[in-house]
C-alpha cells in the first residue's frame, strides 16, 4: 500500500495510499462498507500525515474481523455457554461467598454493582482483559480488576451498567462487547453485591485508561488463570481475623482478593463444579 513519491522540493517521503475501494455506503457500524473507515476518518484523510495515515491502516484490519463477528472467534465460546447463568436468567441470591463474610460486612444492604470479565480472542489463545486501579481510589485502590462498578438507577440491568463502567474506565464501545452470561454473584469486603458479566472483547479495542481511575490496563492469558497450580490461597488478617484469599502471580502485577476469587467461580463453572 505505500510507493515513495516526490514533493515540490524534490525530496522523496512515504505516502499512504487511501484505502478507498469505491464503495462509499455508511453500514449499520457506522464504518464505510468499503474502505471500513468513519466518517469522521475518510474527511480527515487528507490532513491527515503519513504516520497518522499508518496508524489508521492498522486498524483496519481488526474492524473487518470485528464486522465477521468477534464472538465466533472466541474458541470456548460453546463451553462457557453451558456453564455460565443465561443473559435470561440472571442470579438473584447473595453472593456465593456471602456466608463467609456475614459478620463482617458494613450495615445495612449491599452495594450493587455489576463488573465485565472480557475475554479477548488472540492468535495466540483467550486472554483475559483486566485494570489496575489507580491508588487513590476509595475502594480496593492499586488494586487488579475487572471494569465495572456501582449500578445507577439509570442502568438498565447489570450488563448495561458493566458496559457503561468498562466505556467510562478505558473506552471500550457496546460495539466491542458481546456478553455471553453470568458468574455467580460475589460479595466483597467492602459491602458490595458484583454481578460479573462474562463477554467477548473485539480483539481489535484500543484501551484509553482514564486516568482518575485505571492505572494500567493488560491482559493475561485464560489458560493460565483457568490452572489451578497458579492459583494459591493466602492467609491474612481482618479485623482480628485470619481470613485465607485468593491470588494469582503474574508479572508486574499481583490479582489476587474479589478478582482472583471470580476468576476461581469461572474455573468451577466451566469445571462443572460450581
Amino acid at each position: 500500500m505505500l510507493r515513495l513519491v516526490s514533493d515540490s522540493m524534490n525530496s522523496a517521503y512515504r505516502a499512504v495510499l487511501s484505502p478507498c475501494i469505491g464503495v462509499c455506503t455508511l453500514a449499520d457500524d457506522g464504518l464505510c462498507q468499503g474502505c471500513l473507515r468513519t466518517t469522521a476518518e475518510i474527511a480527515r484523510w487528507s490532513q491527515m500525515n503519513d504516520d497518522e495515515r499508518l496508524r489508521l491502516m492498522e486498524v483496519l484490519p481488526g474492524r473487518e474481523q470485528s464486522r465477521a463477528g468477534f464472538e465466533s472467534l472466541l474458541r470456548e465460546r460453546e463451553a462457557l455457554l453451558g456453564a455460565l447463568h443465561p443473559l435470561t436468567a440472571m442470579p438473584t441470591r447473595d453472593g456465593w461467598n456471602h456466608e463467609e463474610l456475614v459478620d463482617l460486612l458494613p450495615p445495612g444492604p449491599p452495594v450493587e454493582s455489576a463488573v465485565l470479565a472480557g475475554l479477548v480472542p488472540r492468535k495466540h489463545g483467550t486472554q483475559v482483559l483486566l485494570t489496575r486501579r489507580t491508588d487513590g481510589l476509595r475502594h480496593h485502590g492499586g488494586q487488579v480488576s475487572f471494569p465495572g462498578g456501582r449500578i445507577e438507577i439509570s442502568d438498565l440491568n447489570p450488563v448495561a451498567a458493566a458496559i457503561r463502567e468498562s466505556n467510562e474506565e478505558i473506552a471500550l464501545t457496546a460495539r466491542q462487547i458481546s456478553p455471553l452470561g453470568f458468574l455467580d454473584p460475589f460479595t466483597t469486603i467492602s459491602g458490595f453485591r458484583v454481578m460479573p458479566v462474562v463477554a467477548v472483547i473485539d480483539p481489535a479495542y484500543v484501551a484509553v485508561p482514564n486516568p482518575d481511575e485505571v492505572a494500567d490496563v493488560f491482559e493475561v492469558p485464560l489458560d493460565f488463570l483457568m490452572a489451578p497450580e497458579n492459583l494459591r490461597r493466602v492467609e491474612v488478617d481482618y479485623r482480628g481475623r485470619r481470613r485465607a484469599v485468593l491470588e494469582y502471580d503474574w508479572p508486574g502485577q499481583r490479582i489476587w482478593g474479589a478478582t482472583a476469587a471470580m476468576l476461581f467461580n469461572l474455573r468451577e463453572r466451566l469445571a462443572g463444579i460450581a
